[in-house]
């Protein structure tokens, strides 16, 4: 479920500029006023980037700084894109173009097509699949489903990474590619596909944006033409970039800095895709002069699920963890949590089906609870527990609600009894609108009761009772509206492809649950050798697994249940672990090492800067190895250099200092909401005890106390270590 369907429905546009602002934190009002120049925001995981982002195009086109058709906003799906239209068509900024990087060049080359190339533009291949199968034939390559889907993605990254035939196996060897076949047998196969489809006459989409990039860099008119159209650009998940979106951005900016880009390294999980976060981590480089924004306050999840994803990242490792952000929980506390251990997978499935069914009869929406899992194969034996329990589910990534035969087949029927109105027998005894809904819409299938069982007759009936449950909120946001209103908001909702929500729980990878939220998440199959996958051997693709987990944990807003199964099958070995993801997260394991995050952290707003017309680039600074204080061996340990001495070598702590600074840095967590370590680590209150500083330029020497919290909890820290007693201490404002 999506933030956008979770927040009020049908809210009225703000009055103005300023009511756009309305509601927004400080790092959220920075990014929607920050209208001119580079700027980059990165957003954690539930911190309203979308929100951010949507209220900056809209402040910009309500204070009249910004025109709408001069402005593009890409994403990366359909769903994005819809979602994002239709947040600005209720903050009163329609006309702005919010779409996929395909399909803003596909607009793009179908208008310049017979003026650059001549002619019409060459019919686009929905599915490749068939046209690798005709290649491998005429290379006489056998491949199987699964053969022949893995060589489909090598193409793939192929393409959107610039890689021609002759390059690959060169390519494939420096990316660190696991080939599904070998690397030669794949180039040829990857230049008998290109053959075959110049022979036909077809593009795939990948080609949309290499023949959109070749017509802006060989005509400069087309280009000139474009870039007077668009002056101000926003990418929204800029870590999923491939090197062939940047070099279109690159084209349809030309000279101008005009750019906002938003996204998170530690959501990083397309890297198979071609997908880098290079783009990202390098803007600043790039962009000297840049306006960096941090969103950390996170509005989705509980301390305790925040925590755990924190955790989660503070094992690490790798560039994109580095330039981590650490999560600030905005809301109420909730429960820890839960782990789960079962004997095989399907107990593993009915023990989540069994505990949905007790949500659900405790009250719970089905529509709130999500079942996440690695790979698509898990989804089966959930279907059929969730089915024997009586749970209603829904697939996700399922064909878009809009196409669906049944709500297209209610749209009709809706549209013809709003044109006859009072002469539809149908509407005798509908008082209001709600009740005319449900009299037309049980000509199609609807009734009072769910069907029983699953399956498609389920899955028609979830889709009319979506569009009751609709219109009944659309009737109570707008008193008054008629028959005619509604078809005319699904009219729009159809256009920006902004359904309304099924209810029913969701079944869905990792992967495809990405952008989405929900109050309870069972994250499933949470072992070895399905989380990390297998065949994910390199350190890079351990790290991804990582931040899939990362993804997975923070869709929860209240709930959080993981679980794995030690065998595949009932009697089966034994021979499975839980993930070593979870070490030290969950109960009875070993606490992980602390890592501080180098570029991430806390959020805030960094101002570029310009000296006359070149931009200054921060050098950095040549470090001097940490060495121990009291032995001299150099350190390299995250924990060991925040000390300044070696784990097991002698401390000279003050014990009554560390056990005061611990008890006053738990009431400062339990005001804010946050985890203890949010405030300060134990290894930076073990730095400060055995230090015990005099004034604050002592104070901001110890490494973990960064000028933020020297400036919020200095004073607090010195009165602890002078002996004095802190304002509060005893837990009473």
């Amino acid at each position: 479920m999506t933030a956008a369907t979770h927040s009020t429905l049908f809210p009225q546009a703000p009055d103005s500029a300023d009511a756009v602002l309305e509601g927004l934190d400080p790092e959220q009002r920075a990014v929607a006023t920050s209208l001119r120049g580079p700027v980059c925001v990165l957003a954690g995981a539930g911190t309203g980037k979308t929100r951010a982002i949507t209220h900056r195009i809209a402040y910009g086109v309500r204070a009249g700084i910004l025109q709408p058709s001069s402005v593009l906003a890409v994403t990366f799906t359909n769903r994005a894109a819809g979602e994002m239209r239709g947040r600005l068509r209720q903050l009163g900024a329609a006309g702005v173009q919010a779409r996929t990087f395909h399909s803003a060049a596909l607009r793009q080359l179908q208008y310049f097509w017979p003026k650059a190339i001549g002619g019409s533009l060459p019919r686009l291949v929905d599915r490749k699949i068939q046209l690798v199968a005709d290649a491998a034939a005429a290379c006489r390559i056998r491949l199987d489903r699964g053969e022949l889907r893995d060589a489909t993605a090598e193409i793939e990254w192929s393409k959107v990474t610039q890689t021609v035939p002759a390059d690959y196996v060169l390519a494939a060897a420096k990316a660190g590619r696991v080939t599904p076949r070998d690397p030669a047998e794949t180039a040829q196969l990857y230049a008998a596909y290109e053959e075959l489809k110049r022979g036909r006459g077809v593009i795939d989409f990948e080609d949309v944006l290499l023949l959109t990039v070749a017509v802006l860099q060989d005509r400069h008119d087309v280009a000139e033409q474009v870039r007077s159209q668009y002056q101000h650009f926003v990418v929204d998940e800029y870590q999923d970039v491939s090197p062939l979106q940047q070099r279109l951005l690159e084209l349809w900016l030309g000279d101008r800095d005009d750019l906002c880009v938003v996204g998170d390294a530690s959501q990083t999980i397309y890297s198979f895709t071609g997908a880098t976060p290079d783009h990202l981590l390098d803007f600043r480089s790039r962009h000297p002069g840049a306006t960096v924004v941090k969103l950390v306050r996170d509005y989705r999840s509980t301390p305790q699920v925040v925590h755990l994803a924190n955790g989660l990242l503070a094992q690490a490792h790798g560039r994109a963890a580095d330039h981590r952000l650490e999560l600030v929980s905005q809301r109420p506390p909730g429960p820890e949590p839960a782990f789960t251990e079962y004997a095989d997978e399907p107990a593993e499935a009915e023990g989540t089906a069994r505990r949905i069914r007790e949500l659900v009869d405790a009250g719970v929406a089905p529509a709130e609870i999500a079942v996440l899992f690695r790979t698509n194969s898990q989804s089966e034996t959930y279907e059929q527990a969730l089915a024997d329990a009586g749970v209603p589910y829904q697939l996700r990534g399922a064909e878009r609600f809009f196409d669906r035969p049944e709500v297209r087949k209610a749209g009709i029927a809706l549209r013809g009894a709003a044109r006859f109105g009072g002469n539809d027998s149908l509407l005798d005894d509908a008082v209001d609108l709600p009740s005319q809904v449900r009299a037309v819409l049980s000509g199609e299938g609807w009734t009072p009761e769910p069907p029983a069982g699953s399956g498609a007759v389920r899955e028609r009936w979830e889709s009319l009772a979506a569009l009751v449950h609709l219109a009944r909120d659309f009737a109570a946001a707008r008193p008054g509206a008629t028959l005619g209103d509604l078809v005319a908001e699904l009219d729009e909702r159809a256009g920006a492809q902004h359904a309304p929500t099924v209810q029913g729980v969701t079944l869905a990878s990792l992967h495809s649950a990405k952008g989405l939220e929900w109050d309870v998440v069972f994250l499933v199959g949470v072992a070895e050798g399905m989380m990390p996958i297998s065949y994910a051997k390199t350190d890079e693709q351990i790290e991804e697994e990582r931040r899939l987990l990362y993804v997975g944990v923070t869709r929860a807003r209240q709930i959080l249940h993981l679980s794995w199964a030690l065998a595949r099958s009932p009697g089966g070995r034994a021979s499975r672990r839980p993930s070593r993801f979870l070490k030290g997260l969950r109960p009875g394991t070993a606490t992980a090492g602390d890592r501080t995050p180098a570029g991430g952290g806390s959020g805030g707003v960094e101002r570029g800067h310009r000296t006359g017309t070149v931009a200054e680039v921060p050098r950095r600074r040549q470090r001097t190895p940490a060495r121990c204080r009291v032995c001299g061996r150099s350190l390299t340990d995250a924990g060991e250099m925040k000390l300044m001495r070696c784990e097991d070598c002698p401390t000279d702590m003050d014990e009554g200092v560390y056990e005061r600074l611990r008890a006053w840095r738990q009431i400062q967590a339990e005001r804010s909401g946050q985890p203890a370590f949010c405030v300060f680590t134990d290894k930076t209150l073990m730095a400060i005890a055995e230090s015990v500083p005099d004034d604050e330029r002592d104070l901001a020497r110890i490494p973990g106390v960064g000028a933020r919290k020297l400036q919020r909890y200095g004073a607090d820290v010195l009165s602890i270590c002078a002996g004095r007693e802190v304002a509060g201490a005893d837990g009473e404002d």
